[in-house]
């Protein structure tokens, strides 16, 4: 398992994978791609919503993550 030992690294990592999937993804599906717990995403993905850098949208049980498109403080 990769170890991610700062902050920030799962901040960008997290871009990074919602950059690359557009129509937005869960939670549980991000955690997946980190290789990290669900509640670890969850505390970052809170931090990148009051950065105004994500939305999360609710479709029955699940949210959906996406990154706000037309953002310029979304990081390249």
């Amino acid at each position: 398992m990769e170890y991610i030992d700062n902050n920030n690294d799962y901040i960008e990592k997290i871009v990074k994978i919602l950059k690359e999937h557009p129509e937005g993804l869960s939670i549980n599906e991000i955690a997946k791609a980190l290789k990290v717990h669900r509640h670890t995403v969850v505390k970052y993905i809170y931090q990148l919503i009051g950065l105004d850098l994500l939305c999360q949208r609710k479709i029955g049980p699940v949210k959906l993550c996406y990154l706000k498109r037309n953002d310029s403080k979304v990081p390249k």
